[in-house]
């Protein structure tokens, strides 16, 4: 394939000449200087990936363990990205340093996570994707600031090997061979490693710092690799494992294979989207690969016979009980209230602060009211999902976003673009759902041979939500003129909400918090693990009518927010810490309290940054992602 496509550019015959003594004609230059120096980085890169896969998984002894996985590759892009905007003197000494400063920042979060339940698979997997989605939101948010970088940002996010000289190669070929010469040397250790740190301490290895030295080493590969080319996922967890599988049996041999395979593998991709056409349309390298790794990791994880976060604990007992649960439902019913109201009436515009004017307050309200009654409803459908799937599953982790029927919904929708020509409101519910069903569909049958188990069932959730968000990117990339308004909607957006969608919202949303109450005995008993089952609770079918009820709640707030959102997180964890520990009590408080959070999101989004406005659900997600991984640092 690079065969033809270099043939496509420029005679074979004329290639050693063009090699050997460059002219200055246009097809010489690219040759020699774009499409030669793209084939040797997208080796480069490949292989330093997959070297930082294959050190990773052995340092961590995880076997889903990469620098996607792990979020250390989001962490170099934000760095940059940021740095790009606010701070571009930094870059003056070079960006691999300034990656590597966001790397190890990401790194540092999620290992401190990790460390405090022994590096458990994927307790460090779920920190590392939810810091993915944090990196994400914030960069959204970056963008939207800095709408003039947006195609840059954007495709530099997605990992592109257009190369404009030999700079990229020159800079990560010594990196890869500098790497090798490192992992000679701690090949040995690192293989001990696998028996026990006890084991390695007995023959005089110190454990910690070759954990170290491998992490700290396979961290830099990955951020000088993003530098360079951006953000290219899952390269190295399927190099590692493609590796294992063709007969790479120990460490050393793996250590040797896998960049061979990670450089095999990205070239491979990288002339399937030249070879495709697509990179006319723009579509980044690195968007293909995510393709290939979210499945990956699902194959991967269902070939793990034990995967546990921590011990099952039910609904965690921090905090107290209080006695008028009643009392505390109704003030946080009438904070909602209030709240709304605020929203209503309280903003800002270009006289400043102020509440609307009699005169002003009909030709505002029928664009605000629509909006804010959309955020109050979407709050409470991602509340009522989130108490739902934190009682079903007895995991305080749980989340709507984390099952990935927001992304389903989502691809659905986008999907909907190459059927019908304009947006038909009632065409899109039914898209959202198909999506949201679908994916759920594929959640419980991955799990089904393990009763549908509460970790499996969110490392599933997630894996498909990075595959959607592959595909959604894909989708995206055709230059449709109603990309812009998908993209505000992917990120939270209630700008296009109407009378109607807040009607229908509000009413979905009573109903799923009606369903959600008469299925009270099942949240309070499936926490309790194998006490619910000879209590006479059906335990596989109860989880699976409450997972409709999440999808629905999930699905019905991402028609009105798009599939961005940690409302659903935060919403029952607050109304836990006001003592509303009974599943009545906390289902309502976590419905007034999570309408309360999207309200106040919106609000923020449309007046902080007045005349420029940040969608609700990127607000949201943006203090929802610090809050989840507060949320694993607490699981010791």
């Amino acid at each position: 394939m690079s065969t033809h496509t270099l043939s496509g550019i420029l005679p074979p015959q004329l290639w050693w000449q063009a090699i050997g003594h460059p002219g200055d004609d246009v097809p010489t230059l690219i040759f020699t200087d774009a499409a030669l120096p793209r084939i040797v980085v997208a080796w480069c890169a490949g292989a330093a990936l997959g070297l930082a896969g294959v050190l990773l998984q052995a340092a961590l002894r995880n076997p889903m363990a990469d620098t996607t996985t792990l979020g250390t590759g989001s962490g170099a892009y934000l760095a940059l990205a940021a740095c790009s905007i606010y701070a571009p003197t930094f870059l003056e000494h070079g960006q691999g340093w300034v990656a590597l400063a966001g790397s190890v920042t990401a790194g540092a979060i999620v290992l401190a996570i990790g460390r405090g339940v022994g590096f458990t698979p994927i307790t460090v997997i779920l920190a590392g994707l939810t810091l993915n989605l944090l990196c994400g939101s914030l960069g959204a948010a970056l963008t939207i600031l800095n709408h003039e970088t947006l195609n840059a940002l954007f495709v530099w996010q997605g990992g592109s090997l257009a190369q404009n000289g030999w700079g990229g190669a020159a800079t990560l070929a010594p990196l890869v061979a500098l790497g090798g010469m490192v992992c000679a040397l701690v090949a040995r250790p690192l293989a001990i490693l696998d028996l026990g740190d006890e084991h390695a301490r007995a023959v005089g290895i110190p454990a910690g710092l070759i954990r170290l030295l491998a992490t700290g080493l396979a961290i830099a590969l990955g951020a000088f690799t993003v530098s360079a080319v951006g953000v290219i996922g899952f390269i190295g967890l399927a190099a590692g494992h493609l590796a294992r599988h063709t007969g790479a049996r120990t460490l050393t041999q793996r250590l040797l294979w896998a960049p061979a395979i990670g450089a095999a593998l990205l070239w491979l991709i990288d002339q399937i989207v030249q070879q495709a056409g697509v990179l006319r349309s723009g579509l980044p390298t690195g968007s293909a690969a995510a393709l290939l790794g979210a499945p990956l990791l699902l194959w991967i994880m269902m070939r793990l016979r034990h995967v546990e976060v921590a011990p099952p604990r039910g609904v965690p007992e921090d905090g107290f009980r209080t006695r008028r649960p009643f009392a505390i439902a109704g003030l946080l019913v009438g904070l909602l209230g209030t709240i709304y109201v605020l929203a209503l009436v309280f903003g800002r515009n270009a006289d400043g602060w102020g509440l609307l004017s009699p005169a002003t307050a009909p030709d505002v309200l029928i664009w605000r009211a629509p909006r804010v009654g959309a955020a109050l409803a979407a709050g409470v459908l991602l509340a009522v999902a989130g108490t739902v799937m934190q009682r079903m599953t007895g995991n305080p982790m749980a989340s709507p976003e984390m099952l990935g029927v927001s992304s389903g919904a989502a691809l659905g929708v986008i999907a909907l673009l190459y059927v019908l020509p304009g947006f038909h409101r009632p065409a899109m519910m039914l898209a959202a759902f198909a999506g949201a069903a679908g994916t759920l569909g594929v959640v419980v049958a991955v799990n089904w041979r393990w009763h549908v188990a509460p970790e499996r069932l969110l490392l599933a959730g997630v894996a498909l939500a990075t595959l959607f968000g592959g595909i959604a990117a894909v989708m995206l990339m055709g230059g449709d003129p109603r990309t812009a308004m998908l993209l505000a909607w992917m990120s939270g957006s209630t700008y296009w909400a109407t009378a109607s969608d807040a009607s229908t919202a509000i009413a979905l949303a009573l109903a799923t918090l009606l369903a959600a109450m008469l299925s009270f005995r099942w949240l309070e008993l499936l926490p309790l693990g194998a006490t619910a089952r000879s209590l006479g609770v059906d335990a596989p079918r109860s989880r699976l009518v409450l997972l409709a009820i999440a999808a629905a709640a999930t699905a019905s707030a991402t028609l009105v927010v798009g599939p961005l959102s940690f409302v659903g997180l935060m919403a029952p964890h607050i109304a836990q810490r006001l003592g509303m520990r009974r599943a009545l009590h906390q289902l309502v408080a976590a419905a007034a309290i999570g309408g309360s959070l999207l309200l106040t999101a919106d609000w923020a989004g449309r007046t902080l940054l007045f005349p420029w406005q940040m969608p609700a659900g990127l607000v949201s997600a943006v203090f929802g992602g610090p809050l989840f991984l507060l949320l694993l640092l607490g699981r010791r």
